[in-house]
Formats: C-alpha cells, sequence, structure tokens
C-alpha cells in the first residue's frame, strides 16, 4: 500500500465528512486521485515586493494565491538561486552535493550530481506528467545536467542564471531552448514563459495529474520591461524601482493567465499551487548577476528583513511565499511555521503518493499538514549555509551566522523576539554559541567539497604553467603566430 502523508489522509477523512450520514458518496470520474501540482519560483523577488506584504504597486494575482490559501511567512530558502533550485529538486541541502557556494556561473560546466533523485523523477515514476517552464541553473556545461535527462518530460526557456529579456542571450550566446534544441523565438521572456505554461495546461488531459514548474527568471537583473507594463507605474519616480515594478507586475499577470488555464480546464480545484521566491531580493549590487548594476540603484525590497540576496540574513534567506489548493488548505490563513525549500519534494511526494526509497537521506520534510494547519511545523533546524568561509544555522528562534574567514565575526540572534536581527547575542550565550557551531563543523566534515571554488582553483592551477611575467610586458597578450593567427 502507498503510504500517503498526514496531509493527504487529514484531507481524505474532511472530504468524507463533509458528506451527511447515509447520502450516496459520489466518485468523480473526472477528478484525478491525486492533485496537481503547480509550483511557480520568482527570481530574486523582494520580500515586501508583492500587494499583501505591502507593495507600492500591485500584484492581484499573486495575491490570490495568498487569499485562496495561506501566507508562508516562515518560508526560507537559500541566499542564491542555484542552491535554492538545487533543494527543490533534490530535497537536500547544498552542501551535500558541492553547490553550497554562490551560483553555476555561465562558463562553469558544473552541474547537480546525477546520482540525485529529482522531484521530477519521483514524480514521473508515480504517473505524472512533468514539464519544466523556465529558468533551470543546475547545469549547462553538459547534456547530462539538462531538464530532460533530470525527469523533466517537456521543458522550456534558458538553462543559464540570467538572460537579457528580449534577446534571450547570455554573453551574446543563445540561451533558449525547447525540449533541449535552441529556438530563437521573439518576445519578451516572461510573456513567452506564461505563454508556454498555459499551452501546457490546455494540452493536459486533466484525468492525469501534471507537475509544472514554472520559474519565471524575473525578476532578476538585467532590469528590462516592456515600456506598455513600465507605464502603468508613473508615480514611481526611480527610474530602476519603476522598471522593476513592471518587472514583478508582468510575471503577475502571467500568473494571472495560469491561473485562468486551470480554471478554463476544471483542474484549478484539484490543483496545490505552490509561489515562492527563490531567494531574498538583492540589495547589494555584487550580487545580482553577471551584468554591471554598480551605477544604478537596486530595486528590490526585502521590508524590515536584514540584506538581501547573497547573505544570511532574513533579507536574503527568508522569502516570500503562499500556497492553495482549494477546499484542502483553508483560506486566508497565515501560516507562521518554519518550513524551507528542501520540503517541497517530500511535500509534493507524499500528496503525489510518489516513492522516494531511491533518495539519499533527505533534509526536507512533509510540510502538507502545516500547509493544511492541522500540525504545527515539525521543522526545529535549517541550515542556511555550510561553507568553507562562512555558515548559519538556525535551531529553534535562535540564528547563528558565522563569518570564518578573517577577520572573523560570529552572530546570534533570538528571531521571536528579534526577528529583524538587530541585537546580537553571541557574548551573553556563549554556550549555545559554541554548540552551534559544533554542529556547522559536523556538517562540514561531512560535506561535498564546493564545485565552485574546486572550478576556479583549476583556473588557478592552469595560470602556473605560464610564463614569467617580465615588467613592460602585457601578461595577457597573445602571440599571435603561437596562435595560427594570419
Amino acid at each position: 500500500m502507498r503510504r500517503r502523508s498526514a496531509f493527504a489522509a487529514l484531507l481524505s477523512l474532511a472530504a468524507l465528512a463533509v458528506v451527511p450520514e447515509g447520502a450516496p458518496r459520489v466518485a468523480h470520474a473526472d477528478a484525478p486521485p491525486r492533485p496537481h501540482i503547480v509550483h511557480i519560483v520568482a527570481d530574486d523577488l523582494g520580500w515586501k515586493d508583492v500587494g499583501f506584504h505591502g507593495a507600492e504597486f500591485a500584484t492581484p494575482h499573486i495575491d490570490s494565491i495568498a487569499a485562496a490559501g495561506v501566507r508562508l511567512e516562515g518560508f526560507y530558502a537559500q541566499p542564491f538561486c542555484t542552491q535554492t533550485r538545487a533543494c527543490l529538486m533534490t530535497g537536500r541541502y547544498p552542501f551535500r552535493y558541492g553547490l553550497q557556494t554562490a551560483v553555476i556561473l555561465s562558463a562553469h560546466g558544473y552541474g547537480l550530481a546525477t546520482d540525485e533523485l529529482t522531484t521530477p523523477q519521483a514524480l514521473a515514476a508515480a504517473g505524472y506528467s512533468t514539464a519544466l517552464v523556465g529558468k533551470w541553473h543546475l547545469g549547462h556545461g553538459d547534456r547530462k545536467y539538462w531538464p530532460g535527462a533530470r525527469g523533466f518530460q517537456r521543458s522550456y526557456g534558458p538553462l543559464i542564471g540570467e538572460i537579457d529579456y528580449f534577446s534571450h542571450e547570455q554573453h551574446g550566446v543563445l540561451d533558449w531552448y525547447r525540449d533541449g534544441k535552441p529556438v530563437r523565438e521573439e518576445g519578451y521572456s516572461t510573456t513567452l514563459l506564461g505563454d508556454e505554461a498555459v499551452r501546457t495546461i490546455e494540452g493536459h488531459d486533466p484525468k492525469s495529474p501534471l507537475y509544472l514548474y514554472l520559474a519565471f527568471n524575473a525578476p532578476h537583473a538585467p532590469y528590462q520591461a516592456e515600456k506598455a507594463v513600465e507605464d502603468r507605474f508613473p508615480a514611481i519616480a526611480d527610474p530602476t524601482r519603476r522598471t522593476y515594478a513592471a518587472m514583478v507586475a508582468a510575471m503577475d499577470d502571467q500568473i494571472g493567465r495560469v491561473l485562468a488555464a486551470l480554471e478554463k480546464k476544471g483542474m484549478r480545484g484539484d490543483t496545490l499551487i505552490v509561489f515562492h521566491s527563490d531567494n531574498g531580493g538583492t540589495r547589494d549590487s555584487q550580487f545580482s548577476g553577471e551584468v554591471d548594476t554598480s551605477k544604478i540603484r537596486i530595486p528590490c525590497d526585502n521590508g524590515p528583513y536584514r540584506d538581501g540576496k547573497g547573505n544570511y540574513y532574513e533579507g536574503g534567506t527568508r522569502v516570500v511565499a503562499a500556497a492553495c489548493w482549494p477546499g484542502h488548505i483553508p483560506a486566508g490563513k497565515t501560516v507562521d511555521g518554519v518550513m524551507h525549500a528542501v520540503d517541497m519534494l517530500p511535500t509534493f511526494a507524499a500528496v503525489a503518493g510518489a516513492s522516494l526509497a531511491s533518495s539519499k537521506p533527505l533534509d526536507g520534510l512533509d510540510m502538507g499538514a502545516v500547509m493544511a494547519g492541522t500540525a504545527p511545523s515539525p521543522r526545529t533546524e535549517v541550515v542556511l549555509g555550510v561553507e568553507m568561509q562562512r555558515a548559519a544555522l538556525r535551531q529553534g528562534p535562535w540564528k547563528l551566522v558565522w563569518r570564518a574567514t578573517l577577520p572573523s565575526k560570529t552572530e546570534l540572534f533570538d528571531l521571536s523576539k528579534d526577528p529583524y536581527e538587530k541585537e546580537d547575542l553571541a557574548a551573553s550565550q556563549t554556550e549555545r554559541v559554541l554548540a552551534m557551531k559544533a554542529r556547522v563543523d559536523e556538517l562540514a566534515r561531512v560535506s561535498v567539497p564546493s564545485l565552485l571554488v574546486g572550478t576556479e582553483m583549476n583556473e588557478v592551477r592552469a595560470r602556473l604553467k605560464r610564463p614569467p611575467v617580465i615588467a613592460g610586458e602585457d601578461p595577457f597578450a597573445i602571440d599571435d603566430d603561437e596562435h595560427g593567427a594570419k
């Protein structure tokens, strides 16, 4: 008998309970036995940059997900894109497979370890149709890392971390694919992703379950928007903030189209929808990506939370999130229980009846009952990062932020009293700090070496073979004759 989560069991009992005693129980032949799953991920979206958190621009469709279900106010992600996406796909923290440092850059050839079971692989084995629409960012240098090799039966969008929204290029190279083949299309990338998501839903047979991973590249830099959308916000004086608002609004428009397509297809009531950002909004230009944003005001707003993307403070890791499933998740509620991106795989697998027997030991936990409001969060620890130079760990309300490189710095916050991380308690909580550092060190001992650090060290080793630089010579000059130039 297939194991189902407490979430699924409770929901089944609740559904039976609403039928009066003695009344016939009618099985709806057109309803799938398991929910469709639509997982929507925004890219570098600020915590405050949605309507239900107080943005100065409207996001009615994102807000409607929260209104129809729950706001997940204790949802954590990793501080960078690749790391969080790896968590979503594996249910395991990035330090377990070498993706704990920054992101996979466009010039890097490594990717998510191929011996990791992924969410689409698990769901496909359980009979789901699986589709990725949007950003991948888990390996592009070898086809073994591409979405089609990792469980997605259909895929559309960019493989790398950032692209031009109109040309769909990165450093002049096209990064826009359909099912593993490059395609050159005209249009704003956010709109094209919405078009494809709608097509996916319209072409799907509602009688079989669908897993749609809709990963927008918005509102990641470069900050680009269509003029017609940007013109909606004349009251926003800062030009970059106005462009950013248009980028978020364009994404919200497409989410609205997806919700409408689900409704039209008769799938909305049978669909679990989860929305969240992959990390906090960018606040420091060095973390905006490979495009230079050093001369503009970074437009993201994380509200009262400290710092942003690339940092372990709450502004970089506590992200906007919401979930809904009509008739299963109560509407209009707020869930403060702590959960993390690694929890999505076991949560989806549980409601899908998917086996995780072939997975490596998971860090994620089934959060279905937490979303349904029938149980508190079982999560007592969140590992926000374990790197050779820094780490962050939350245990209960306590959060350790540790910079090991010199000059070293150790901070401890009680998030139950200080969610905005203004009061460092490390000096008065020395035993707790030592215990949490010991836990970090324990995790570091079993971590896989950082693939980014290893890749860059290989580049350093390659430079050791270059001839010595003599005063007056350009060390980067290329001998044209040596390289066959005519």
